[in-house]
């Protein structure tokens, strides 16, 4: 049944909203919802964004940082202090492992290291 009106559409009763809150339900079905405090989140992000890591970078690297420290039972801001003595490389391995941890086995995020092992084979090998 049609129903003809001179009102404005509704843009929350469209389908396409409707889809949306169905996948997030479903997405998150199984999981639990996990609430963060505003400054946690703000203090978290800022962290990231002022040791070198984009914007997008450091919301994604918090969510799960945050995730995590709630599941854990970690205080976040302790867990800040602790990364604070990191320096940028310690830091990125780290934020690989935890990304890791956090994501399917089907695919994970690696570090090259240089290779500092010096032998006499080496010498001949030319890059």
């Amino acid at each position: 049944m049609t129903i003809n009106s001179s009102l404005p559409v509704d843009n929350k009763k469209s389908t396409r909203s409707n889809d949306r809150t169905v996948n997030q339900f479903f997405n998150t079905y199984f999981s639990k919802k996990l609430e963060f405090a505003s400054n946690e989140v703000i203090a978290v992000r800022g962290f990231f964004e002022r040791k070198g890591f984009s914007k997008t970078a450091a919301d994604a690297i918090s969510i799960v940082l945050l995730q995590q420290a709630k599941i854990d039972g970690v205080k976040v801001f302790e867990l800040i202090d602790t990364m604070k003595k990191y320096e940028t490389n310690q830091l990125s391995e780290l934020v690989t492992e935890i990304l890791n941890h956090n994501r399917l086995n089907t695919s994970v995020l690696g570090i090259k290291k240089e290779n500092t092992q010096t032998t006499i084979e080496n010498r001949n090998i030319h890059l």
